[in-house]
């Protein structure tokens, strides 16, 4: 008896993360391109030197690279996230997902925009470092398109 229910849990556990983590590098690297796009046309000092700048780096190239590293990575997170019981069945559909998403997005604006990012880049002796906490309407935008674009992209190429 204890064989089978832990078979079935073993079971119940792997058809709930099969293809998360894929799925959430994949839907990361989509919307973190779409976000990217928006910071080059928006905030390009961000992209093109503060990115860099935390790992000593300046250039659009480097920003991003960086930014999409952060992208996929951040994607894996959301992933799981995704595949815990209080948030699994809330990921299951494209509308629910983004609302999820853009949940994501904004904690995300909040713990790394504007709270880590300046931080570190003061740290580093970046000279054009924002202040702490750095509250960018613009920056929340492109964190909410993030979450978004991530969100909705999660469950179809998830369920593909």
């Amino acid at each position: 008896m204890a064989t089978e229910t832990a078979t079935e849990r073993t079971a119940e556990t792997a058809a709930n993360t099969d293809g998360a983590w894929q799925a959430g590098v994949g839907s990361g690297l989509v919307a973190g391109a779409v976000m990217g796009v928006m910071l080059t046309v928006q905030m390009r000092p961000v992209i093109e030197h503060a990115i860099p700048a935390l790992w000593g780096l300046d250039g659009g190239f480097a920003g991003w690279v960086i930014h999409m590293v952060n992208a996929a990575i951040f994607g894996v997170v959301f992933a799981a996230i995704a595949t815990t019981p209080r948030f699994r069945t809330l990921t299951d559909s494209v509308g629910t997902s983004a609302l999820v998403g853009v949940g994501y997005g904004v904690l995300l604006w909040v713990v790394a925009a504007v709270l880590v990012m300046p931080v570190w880049l003061q740290a580093v002796g970046f000279p054009m470092a924002p202040p702490v906490p750095n509250v960018n309407p613009t920056s929340l935008m492109g964190h909410a398109v993030f979450g978004l674009v991530l969100g909705a992209l999660y469950p179809v190429v998830r369920n593909r």
